[in-house]
């Protein structure tokens, strides 16, 4: 995503870029539920050696990670880009009537995304605990490699919540922008975390 909306002309135009992918760091959500080991530690030392290898600018596109990272984000060496506030500036922007928020039951239940549209005047809608049931399984279903049937299951979330009321929906896991792209649903009704927390980084990094 970061090459795809790179606002370049050839490969040498590019920033640098340095990725660490962690597996072994301890499930996020089930963490914040009280069912999981803390994994600030582990967040804190990856960022920390990303600091050390030369990064000058820090990201994490993990939504749920940032419940511990703010703990310890005064502490990091080098600028942090935010997805959760990125991603309110960016729903705010597309729709200032609100929006639906999807996401893990983690996250929902951490209050990050309420908070922040909190302090900056900005509504967010939460599902009903069926459809938030249905979100967290087509989440499941993409980190099991099934998007497919990810996107399947989110859309007859989606289409439920816009019998509702009809507002875009906030992705706002890293698994659901996949899942909606998946879901034939309309690009034009969804704000995508990542694409948020890639957008904020390139203007950083490009100007």
């Amino acid at each position: 995503l970061m090459a795809e909306r790179a606002p370049v002309s050839k490969d040498q135009e590019h920033a640098p870029l340095y990725l660490l992918s962690d597996p072994g760091v301890p499930d996020r959500s089930s963490a914040i539920l009280g069912v999981g080991e803390d994994p600030a530690e582990r967040l804190k030392k990856n960022l920390l050696t990303l600091a050390g290898w030369g990064a000058d600018l820090l990201a994490v596109p993990c939504n749920t990670a940032h419940f511990f990272i703010d703990r310890f984000r005064g502490e990091l060496p080098v600028p942090f880009v935010h997805i959760i506030e990125e991603t309110v500036k960016a729903a705010s922007a597309m729709s200032p009537a609100g929006a639906w928020l999807l996401a893990t039951r983690g996250t929902m239940d951490s209050g990050l995304y309420q908070r922040r549209a909190k302090e900056t005047g900005y509504t967010f809608y939460e599902p009903a605990m069926d459809v938030q049931e249905q979100v967290q399984e087509s989440i499941n279903l993409v980190k099991s490699n099934r998007k497919a049937e990810g996107g399947a299951l989110l859309k007859t979330a989606v289409l439920k919540l816009w019998e509702e009321r009809d507002l875009p929906v906030c992705a706002a896991c890293t698994e659901l922008p996949l899942a909606y792209d998946a879901s034939g649903l309309p690009d034009e009704k969804t704000v995508s975390s990542l694409q948020a927390l890639c957008d904020a980084c390139l203007k950083i990094l490009h100007g």
